[in-house]
């Protein structure tokens, strides 16, 4: 069964940015699309564990400040050439309110 939690408004998450949710888990990136599209990934890129919440938005994809990978919000997956995925967790938006399935 989902555990739908409500974790902030669409206007907490910057355009072209992220917000950080603290989970069990760990840490959480919220990416905010320039077509307020809502991505949730874990906060830990797959190439040596940068926080991909201070990467640079562009598109469906999130680029890592560390070195540079780029990873597609929708998936986690990493693009080629490189390889590897972060943890990808449903969201949805119901009028305002952004949820996170944890």
């Amino acid at each position: 069964m989902a555990d739908w939690k409500m974790i902030c408004t669409l206007e907490d998450i910057p355009r072209l940015g992220s917000r950080v949710v603290t989970s069990a888990e760990g840490d959480i990136a919220v990416f905010r699309t320039s077509s307020d599209e809502v991505f949730a990934l874990r906060d830990k890129c797959p190439h040596k564990g940068g926080p991909i919440s201070q990467g640079m938005v562009h598109g469906t994809q999130v680029t890592c400040p560390l070195h540079g990978w780029k990873l597609h919000l929708d998936s986690g997956e990493v693009v080629a050439p490189d390889i590897g995925c972060a943890r990808r967790y449903p969201t949805r938006i119901d009028g305002m309110a952004v949820y996170l399935e944890i």
